[in-house]
């Protein structure tokens, strides 16, 4: 490593190279930066971006090892119950390599690995990719954000995304919710969030919110990907009792159902919150109260009732478990940079998510998922939020001091 390290140093380009934000990239993912504070008077703090984004993406880690089995136990119990010896993709020369044997859990998730690795893969480089070229552009640093973006977005696509969609999903959102703006710590739209909005609005049909890929019969006789109805499209139709009739609520925490690569443990997500709050990386406050805004919200809805929206049925600890709520809480609508930064501005902006992400799910019959237009608009009120709060405290203040 030492003599790596000397390569590096030896080879460092000057910083009015065009590639030298680039080279720092390379040497960071192997060496800490040298590059220190100076000065008399700054502020010392053991975190820093780098230490936040690892942590954030070391936390999606169980929910997507738990996705990726999830995916395989669906897809093989779908195949061995079709009788049918392919997948009837490219993916299928991969998954022969290891086996299709459903009761065996590495086949599990070798299946799951073959349908969320190229997903990943293509997200990652694609979304590096524009990264660096705003960075040599503009002449600062490849920012470590760029690798959560990432892989959240992977982790919120359906398993059956084609790769071409999944790459301009990612460059947009990279690009329009986060450069356009400037660059990490400028931008106020989750870039995550943005790519997966303008994919779904791009291509409806496909990303649907309330379908997800399982399996089905194509017409060359093998399994090929269909639209089977999530916990959340069921509800849509049948509310709570069609819900419960296809899935205990166990299933649903625990995360054995079908839906979004990583959206289905809320035990494992729930549980990755926990570290990240534990860590100072997200806040409890905006947590608190998108769960707040959520259980009142959908216990009025249920007091109130109606004939003919089932939606009004379901209790705010199915729309814990359903759909991308929990996945959105932990990962999406605490993030720094685009939620609010004052304490009381925390609790307005988490009670809008939970208030608004309900209204979406039940009054909206078209769209049953809201989690993600929810975190969205949000977004776009967090700096009116911490303007209003900032705004009131000084003139308390103020007439304090007057007093």
């Amino acid at each position: 490593m030492k003599f790596l390290e000397r390569f590096f140093d030896k080879n460092r380009p000057s910083e009015k190279h065009t590639f030298y934000y680039l080279y720092e990239v390379i040497q960071n993912f192997f060496f800490s930066s040298k590059v220190a504070t100076t000065g008399k008077t700054h502020i010392r703090d053991k975190l820093d971006i780098q230490r936040v984004m690892v942590i954030v993406w070391l936390a999606t880690f169980p929910a997507m090892f738990w996705g990726m089995y999830n995916m395989g136990t669906f897809g093989l119990d779908y195949l061995q119950t079709g009788g049918f010896k392919t997948t009837g993709d490219w993916h299928n020369s991969l998954v022969q390599l290891v086996g299709t044997d459903p009761e065996n859990h590495l086949h599990r998730v070798w299946f799951g690995m073959i349908y969320f690795i190229p997903i990943y893969l293509t997200v990652f480089v694609t979304g590096i990719a524009c990264e660096v070229v705003f960075s040599t552009i503009r002449r600062h640093e490849v920012n470590e954000g760029a690798f959560v973006s990432t892989v959240l977005f992977s982790l919120s696509c359906p398993p059956d995304i084609p790769l071409w969609q999944a790459a301009t999903g990612i460059a947009f959102g990279i690009v329009v919710g986060k450069e356009l703006f400037g660059g990490t710590g400028k931008n106020f739209l989750n870039p995550a969030l943005t790519g997966r909005a303008f994919i779904y609005f791009a291509y409806p049909s496909e990303l649907s919110g309330d379908m997800v890929w399982v399996a089905g019969l194509a017409d060359n006789g093998a399994i090929d990907g269909y639209s089977g109805a999530t916990a959340l499209g069921v509800g849509a139709l049948e509310g709570i009792n069609g819900i419960q009739a296809n899935f205990s609520w166990m299933q649903s925490f625990l995360g054995q159902i079908p839906g979004s690569i990583g959206e289905t443990s809320t035990l494992l997500i729930l549980l990755a919150g926990i570290y990240m709050v534990y860590t100072k990386i997200a806040s409890w406050r905006i947590i608190m109260a998108t769960l707040l805004g959520m259980i009142a919200t959908s216990s009025l809805l249920n007091f109130v009732g109606s004939d003919s929206n089932p939606m009004f049925s379901v209790p705010w600890y199915w729309h814990l478990t359903i759909g991308s709520f929990a996945f959105g809480l932990i990962f999406m609508a605490t993030e720094p940079v685009t939620a609010a930064n004052t304490n009381m501005g925390r609790w307005i902006y988490g009670l809008s998510i939970g208030v608004v992400v309900v209204l979406i799910r039940v009054v909206n019959p078209a769209f049953p998922e809201g989690m993600m237009l929810a975190i969205l608009f949000a977004n776009l009120l967090a700096p009116a939020i911490d303007f209003a709060v900032t705004t009131a405290n000084t003139s308390r203040r103020m007439e304090r001091y007057n007093s």
